[in-house]
């Protein structure tokens, strides 16, 4: 079967094929790291295309395969929110969809990202579309976990394809699953090394990019998992990433602290916690511990990888399309003997290191603790920088995801409740905790604390702050729960509600029942706040200058 590779990366669709039987008769990309890798181990020598300029008639003949993964920046949901531009990235869906009109294959197949499916159905059905006049390749469009196929990684990604799908599901029970545990432990063999998927045996000195970051630091580690347990918007994800199941999505780009980040438990270290090396991203992704990475840095590494389809699921595509059965499939290690290390052995490269300094506007948003209550709800701890000055402000954030209100605290609320008997005397009583906290502010200014952020001075960290609000709300919380009984209760959630509608006390308060169910938590968190942004410490700084 004769085959050409479009957008072709660093090979996951050319290792797939030629480990399939085809013949990969051209391939066509525009990265030029992404095409030393390429050549540097499935061999030719192509130079940088675009390819939206190639010209069709340039193209080789009687191809009975097309395949291609366009890019897929404009169309993911990680690009600015999912706000891409469309037009943009259509540009390459047409030029693939041209190519396969020109060259009329037999059977042709494309890799995206999920949006692509909606893109795709609504361009083949809509008369004015750019895809419109594709329409008659009705293909199925399907959302695929490679996981399922072979790959250690639950990847979700759109297919479409004229190739019967019915056929390629059936390989789904014929697979082995494998784990970030399997690759993990695969990797860092002192012996012989053995492809957790492939099979394939190198002797441990010759595994490359094996070099590991340095542990994540006590900063690093408490920002990765609060984005990953503690998000104030979206699902919770586990912190350390499990071992025991397929990993999470394997990105283009991420750094030290991202909620995107796969961090794992140091196996040679219990308390320490680190970010993948590039062989394991690369295992993970379904790459043979023999394929090598010719990029000059960490970073275009990781891009390369992550921008990858695995070869494992294109192997099995490119099974289906050469009319291989999954009743007669053996496995991937069938196809280990194919498998040997390049000649020419890749660059090694530096991995990222943990952040000294930084600048003196960093930034610092983060829930305060036992006050965030997900979706959008929390109070948090923020500050706003100037110059060489800095604001620290707490804030409370209430309302469904996509319409998230702010309630300033500005001391009103406060100044309400200490005339409300319910309150007063728990209040009155609590001034002594109040003073600690205040006393404990001292010992900073708002500049020092924000020089101390950006790693410039030792001191009093933010997170420190943070943690010392937390435990102050939740000692209130405890008091009032204590004063108050079952029946003054709704007391309270009137209360809240009608903070909550501001101006317009007879509307509807966004997110009342959520308002309600957190009243006395969220009582708490208004006090505080406000207690916290009247204190003269935000004075000091500006008072001295």
């Amino acid at each position: 079967m004769r085959a050409i590779d479009l957008y072709a990366g660093i090979g996951g669709w050319g290792l797939g094929l030629r480990l399939a039987g085809a013949d990969l008769v051209a391939s066509y990309e525009r990265w030029k790291p992404a095409i030393d890798t390429h050549n540097g181990n499935l061999g030719g020598d192509i130079e940088p295309v675009d390819i939206r300029k190639l010209d069709l008639s340039s193209l080789p003949q009687d191809i009975d395969l097309v395949v291609g993964s366009p890019p897929c920046t404009e169309f993911s949901y990680a690009n600015r929110g999912g706000s891409g531009n469309i037009a943009e990235g259509l540009k390459d869906l047409v030029k693939f969809f041209e190519v396969v009109d020109y060259l009329k294959p037999k059977f042709w197949a494309m890799e995206n990202v999920p949006r692509v499916a909606e893109v795709l159905r609504h361009g083949f059905s809509t008369s004015d579309h750019a895809l419109y006049r594709f329409r008659h390749f009705n293909p199925e469009i399907a959302i695929i976990d490679f996981s399922e196929f072979g790959t250690p990684q639950a990847r979700r990604r759109c297919i479409a394809t004229n190739i019967p799908l019915k056929y390629l599901l059936a390989y789904r029970e014929r697979v082995d699953g494998r784990t970030l545990g399997d690759v993990i432990s695969a990797t860092s063999s002192n012996g012989n090394v053995i492809d957790p998927v492939w099979g394939v045996s190198i002797a441990a000195e010759k595994l490359t990019e094996t070099e590991a970051e340095a542990p994540l630091n006590s900063e690093e580690l408490r920002m990765n998992r609060e984005a990953k347990e503690f998000h104030p918007v979206y699902n919770n994800m586990a912190f350390p990433d499990p071992m025991d199941e397929a990993a999470r999505t394997v990105t283009a780009t991420c750094t030290r602290v991202s909620r995107e980040s796969i961090v794992i438990r140091d196996p040679n270290a219990r308390e320490q916690f680190r970010r993948l090396t590039i062989r394991e991203r690369a295992s993970l992704q379904g790459f043979p511990i023999t394929y090598q990475f010719y990029a000059r840095s960490f970073s275009e590494k990781a891009k390369m990888i992550g921008n990858a389809i695995p070869p494992t699921f294109t192997y099995l595509l490119a099974l289906v399309a050469q009319g291989q059965k999954a009743e007669d499939f053996h496995g991937f290690k069938a196809a280990a003997g194919d498998l040997a290390l390049p000649a020419k052995p890749a660059p090694k490269t530096s991995p990222d290191g943990e952040g000294k300094t930084y600048p003196l506007s960093r930034s610092f948003r983060a829930a305060i603790p036992g006050l965030r209550f997900k979706s959008g709800m929390r109070f948090e701890l923020a500050n706003i920088t100037s110059g060489k000055t800095a604001e620290w402000r707490m804030r409370f954030f209430f309302g469904p995801s996509k319409d998230i209100r702010e309630i300033e605290l500005l001391g009103e609320v406060t100044e309400e409740i200490q005339h409300n008997p319910l309150f007063s005397s728990v209040l009155n009583d609590f001034k002594g905790e109040l003073t600690k906290i205040a006393q404990f502010l001292a010992g900073t200014t708002p500049t020092k604390l924000q020089l101390a952020w950006a790693h410039k001075v030792d001191g009093i960290n933010p997170y420190e702050v943070v943690d010392r609000l937390g435990s102050l709300a939740s000692d209130l919380h405890d008091r009032l729960t204590a004063r108050l009984d079952a029946d003054d209760l709704p007391t309270v959630g009137a209360y809240i509600l009608s903070v909550a509608s501001g101006s317009n006390p007879s509307a509807r308060a966004v997110g009342q029942s959520k308002l309600e169910r957190y009243a006395l938590p969220i009582l708490a968190g208004l006090v505080i706040g406000e207690w916290f942004n009247s204190l003269v410490w935000h004075c000091e700084q500006k008072a001295a200058a």
